[in-house]
């Protein structure tokens, strides 16, 4: 379990567990300074954000987590993998490891569990890189992952096959030279089995389209909760070819956030830190240098 072999020298750092009663939720810190805190989505886990962390350790503290059901993180059968759930165990994270003036960068699902956890604990966080993502209510669902929410076929390709976590290896990525051979075995390692990939299609399953949707009310809650961010800093970057959270999503998240600032990539898809890190990771180190947390009203 929790094996590296084949993409060792892509994922180099050290594992930490925090146990939420009796359950263990993995994440990686690495470096001092400034906190900077990843948060992955579906059917990623912290392997995504790597080459970032490697960069941004050298000057930061960059913690990183695996939701519980992903990644090295324990994968119970019996569990709420529900949006609440997640971001209560990311809350208890940041409260145990008292992060404070916390910089949140998420991708995906990342998003609205990053956000929720924002949203209770807005006291402890001062800057904000969204990417890809939504934390906020939509309709709109791309007919390749409504299909894996049908009923036995989504459980039969999803864990059956693994069918979401392979697709997202070429479908997520534009510059298919980047997905080496070590880069597709690190994110399919913590899915090797159907019982692996117990979150993988949980996360699908738990999309809130409709108001009867147990996240619905969730996420409305974190929808409404954005408000009160309206004026801290916050970066989008934004891979322009992505068919899931397409350059719409951004256009929404625009309307609750005016003053924020874009790195609009247009070769990029879904995978954003694959296909365009080494434009991103200068992109946010621009932005945190003018933002210093000194002049953010946290």
């Amino acid at each position: 379990m929790n094996s590296r072999a084949g993409f060792e020298s892509e994922y180099p750092f050290a594992s930490n567990f925090l146990d939420l009663g009796g359950v263990r939720y993995h994440y990686l810190d690495e470096g001092t300074g400034e906190m900077l805190l990843f948060v992955h989505g579906n059917p990623t886990w912290s392997f995504a954000w790597r080459n970032l962390i490697k960069d941004l350790s050298t000057d930061y503290r960059c913690v990183a987590v695996d939701h519980i059901g992903c990644g090295f993180s324990d994968k119970p059968q019996d569990y709420s993998y529900t949006l609440d759930q997640h971001v209560a165990n990311l809350v208890r994270l940041i409260e145990t490891l008292d992060l404070t003036r916390v910089t949140l960068i998420a991708h995906d699902w990342g998003g609205a569990i990053g956000m929720g956890a924002a949203t209770r604990n807005p006291e402890r966080f001062s800057r904000f890189v969204l990417m890809n993502t939504a934390a906020y209510r939509s309709t709109q669902i791309p007919l390749r992952i409504a299909a894996c929410r049908i009923p036995l076929f989504g459980t039969l390709a999803v864990r059956g096959l693994n069918a979401f976590a392979r697709a997202a290896i070429y479908m997520a990525v534009t510059n298919h030279r980047r997905m080496t051979r070590a880069v597709r075995a690190g994110y399919l390692a913590p899915y090797g089995n159907w019982a692996d990939r117990i979150a993988t299609l949980r996360f699908v399953e738990d999309i809130p389209l409709k108001k009867q949707h147990p996240s619905y009310g969730t996420l409305k809650e974190i929808e409404e909760g954005l408000t009160q961010f309206r004026e801290y800093p916050v970066l989008f970057p934004w891979g322009e070819r992505d068919w899931c959270f397409t350059p719409e999503f951004l256009e929404e998240f625009l309307n609750f956030f005016p003053d924020a600032e874009t790195l609009r990539i247009p070769d990029a898809g879904h995978y954003v830190f694959e296909d365009a890190y080494e434009r991103l990771i200068p992109r946010i180190r621009q932005f945190l240098a003018a933002h210093p947390i000194s002049s953010v009203n946290v």
